[in-house]
């Protein structure tokens, strides 16, 4: 998926002296505490359980992988990034937390090929992942989540959102001052404009709306029709 490359910064790779500084928090917008503390609490509130198994579409480097690796039984979180050098920094908090031992699945991928994985899902999360993306590219995303979900497994992604369609309009998002827009990154939608995409891949859509994002990102939840 070439195209991929150019929507965002998230393909360009980060050297060794910055995983050891720790850059790749940053990197994937801060905040290491706080939101991985959060996306964590928010799916456990949701129903995870840690019999469950977890796809975390656009784990970075783990920013609320470590929370959920530390929860769920033994290779019950599996993670998916385009980004290698995020891939590897994750690898190295999981070694400095202790974590390596739960035998966790992580794939470099631009495609979104979940099928890789061979499992089906309970649940799936993406924070911060539509954010950065095309409607287009969502839609795959959401495709390939539809075809790999339980049948009763749930699908969770955050997006910035927008009052209307196609709302040319840049939007300054509050809390957190993060100025989105319509055609380029950090991207802002309608929730009709994510509904019609979780239509268009075949899946139910359900707004959930505010779940206390320190920088605005509303919550959506995806599952399969009957």
């Amino acid at each position: 998926m070439n195209k991929m490359k150019g929507i965002n910064s998230y393909h360009k790779e980060l050297t060794e002296g910055d995983v050891s500084n720790k850059a790749h928090r940053a990197f994937v917008g801060g905040m290491w505490e706080e939101i991985g503390k959060l996306q964590f609490e928010f799916m456990r509130h949701v129903g995870l359980k840690p019999e469950h198994k977890l796809l975390d579409i656009g784990c970075g480097c783990l920013r609320g992988g470590l929370h959920f690796i530390n929860y769920l039984e033994k290779r019950n979180y599996f993670g998916l990034d385009i980004n290698s050098s995020l891939i590897n920094a994750g690898k190295v908090e999981m070694l400095e937390a202790g974590l390596s031992f739960k035998n966790s699945n992580l794939l470099v991928d631009d495609s979104f090929s979940i099928e890789k994985f061979n499992q089906k899902f309970d649940f799936m999360i993406s924070v911060s992942l539509f954010t950065h993306l095309p409607l287009d590219i969502i839609q795959i995303c959401l495709s390939k989540a539809r075809e790999n979900l339980k049948p009763a497994g749930q699908y969770y992604s955050t997006f910035f959102q927008a009052p209307n369609s196609a709302h040319a309009e840049n939007i300054r998002q509050e809390p957190g001052g993060i100025v989105t827009k319509y055609n380029s990154d950090p991207f802002h939608y309608s929730v009709d404009e994510i509904a019609s995409a979780a239509e268009s891949a075949g899946l139910n859509f359900t707004m959930y709306g505010d779940w206390q994002h320190p920088r605005n990102q509303k919550m959506a939840r995806f599952s399969l029709k009957n």
